[in-house]
């Protein structure tokens, strides 16, 4: 799939994110600024507690901050209605979370499909997506398990292919293989990397692992709620 590198596909401007903590405001995130160009692999690294995980969040719709924008394709979300940002989000983004959150009583398989149910695109044809998906993941012969029937990597590419089902223009990543040992991690950040190839999409992740982060076009680091470059 053709991308354009020097489009800006995602721009945040001076976000901020505050909660009150009993009589103490914490600035979660402190006018954060960000740049993603189209088709780009973006990792945001910094410790437990930074506000990395929570300006992702806020990036990809699932929070709102308190001040800021946050322009997708030209489309401000801190600016829509709960019903479009969830129309935008099913059509647009993807969201990969650390904890998986498959529907436990759900086939691998109906996991997968969730997001088609609530947004289809009629430009996709799901039933040769799915089949390249469920192949490139190694999927095939666990469709019909439960997610309680699937160690920690099959579950994760189930999350992967959730994700990814509706050919997102941006998946959002929240520490992807925090749940996994070395080499299940390194083979989840393989095939996340050559899907993302194959698809075109843009990838924003947020990681503790500086190996997996140091594979990224561009690299930014968030410290007590800043966020910042990091220079080649």
């Amino acid at each position: 799939m053709a991308i354009n590198s020097d489009r800006i596909i995602l721009e945040t401007v001076d976000v901020v994110k505050q909660y009150q903590q009993y009589d103490t405001v914490v600035t979660a995130v402190n006018r954060a600024k960000i740049e993603v160009r189209e088709g780009s692999f973006v990792s945001i690294i910094g410790p437990s507690g930074s506000g990395k995980s929570t300006f992702l969040h806020i990036c990809a719709g699932l929070d709102r901050p308190n001040a800021g924008s946050v322009v997708i394709r030209g489309h401000d979300i801190t600016k829509m209605k709960p019903d479009q940002l969830a129309r935008f989000r099913g059509e647009q983004l993807g969201m990969i979370f650390q904890s998986h959150n498959l529907l436990p009583q759900f086939t691998a398989l109906e996991n997968i499909l969730i997001p088609t149910m609530l947004s289809r695109k009629e430009e996709i044809s799901y039933a040769e997506h799915l089949s390249k998906l469920v192949d490139a993941l190694g999927l095939r012969d666990r469709l019909n398990h439960l997610p309680s029937e699937l160690s920690g990597g099959q579950q994760q590419r189930v999350a992967i292919a959730r994700a990814l089902i509706n050919l997102p223009q941006i998946v959002f990543a929240d520490e992807p293989t925090g749940n996994l040992d070395r080499a299940n991690a390194d083979e989840v950040m393989e095939l996340l990397l050559r899907l993302r190839e194959e698809i075109g999409m843009t990838l924003v992740m947020v990681t503790h692992d500086e190996t997996l982060a140091a594979q990224a076009d561009v690299r930014y680091k968030m410290f007590d709620g800043e966020l910042s470059p990091i220079m080649a």
